[in-house]
């Protein structure tokens, strides 16, 4: 169920012009579980859309960028960008704007190496600049830094338990009996892209059973414990960049904000920057 300013959201009303399948596509799951998806206004609503889209668009460009997976201790970066330290961490350079070191995975991606855990990060930090635009960014993250799933400060997420997946959310698939010799096979970080349809670093883009059948490779010798997509799940919490937001050409959530901003006036006829 969908809420904006305590009044449930019709999608059916919404469908029409609508030409994006990722967004019908978050409508209708939203609209399809019992759990209340509520934002206080149209446009807090709009933006969480946006910025949703910009995190399957960033795990679609990191799948391509040809980044490839490692363990943590034989992480690479590009060395004219990222400093890597002693534990295998990336820190920025001097003088090097945290939007372009960024962007620089996406660009040179041959030169970096990484695990799952730093992929979801990537695509975060890439789909909220997508999303507020390289000033934004740059103030927000001054200092960034990438190491696993260690994070700035200023990055919030959302994690909670249960069914209600969406695309733009992060998943994780456990693999209880993993083999100690590949530890790194113990679980796999995915972006949901679809209803079936996952981008998983070093896997790739997929559906849930190839992801299962990878991790299910790579079992201790005889077991018979399968992986599994559990139900923990981690999302960007949209609604503290959604003041630094930037107008972009008109797309189809902004179509969808001027229909839900139609339906809820019809309906009350006569009735270094921190976040915190």
């Amino acid at each position: 169920m969908i809420k904006i300013s305590q009044k449930p959201i019709s999608v059916s009303q919404l469908q029409a012009g609508i030409t994006s399948k990722n967004l019908l596509t978050i409508l209708q799951l939203m609209a399809r579980y019992p759990t209340v998806f509520e934002f206080d206004t149209t446009e807090d609503f709009q933006f969480d859309l946006k910025m949703r889209l910009n995190v399957i668009q960033a795990a679609q460009l990191l799948d391509q960028s040809g980044a490839e997976f490692t363990i943590l201790e034989d992480s690479m970066c590009n060395p004219r960008v990222w400093r890597l330290t002693g534990n295998r961490a990336f820190e920025l350079w001097p003088k090097i704007p945290p939007h372009v070191a960024l962007n620089d995975i996406f660009i040179n991606g041959q030169l970096y190496a990484f695990e799952c855990g730093t992929a979801i990060l990537v695509v975060f930090y890439k789909a909220i600049l997508e999303s507020i635009g390289p000033t934004n960014f740059d103030r927000i993250f001054p200092d960034l830094f990438l190491y696993n799933w260690h994070y700035h400060q200023n990055l919030s997420i959302l994690v909670h338990e249960g069914f209600d997946y969406l695309p733009g959310d992060c998943l994780y698939f456990k693999n209880p009996d993993f083999t100690p010799y590949a530890p790194e096979w113990q679980g796999e970080n995915a972006i949901m892209l679809d209803e079936n349809l996952f981008f998983a670093h070093g896997i790739g883009v997929t559906d849930q059973q190839e992801i299962i059948d990878e991790l299910n490779g790579n079992r201790i010798l005889g077991s018979m414990i399968s992986a599994y997509l559990t139900t923990h799940i981690i999302s960007i919490d949209s609604s503290l960049y959604k003041p630094y937001s930037i107008n972009k050409a008109r797309d189809d959530t902004d179509s969808l904000g001027s229909s839900l901003l139609k339906q809820i006036i019809f309906g009350e006829i006569g009735s270094n920057t921190y976040l915190t």
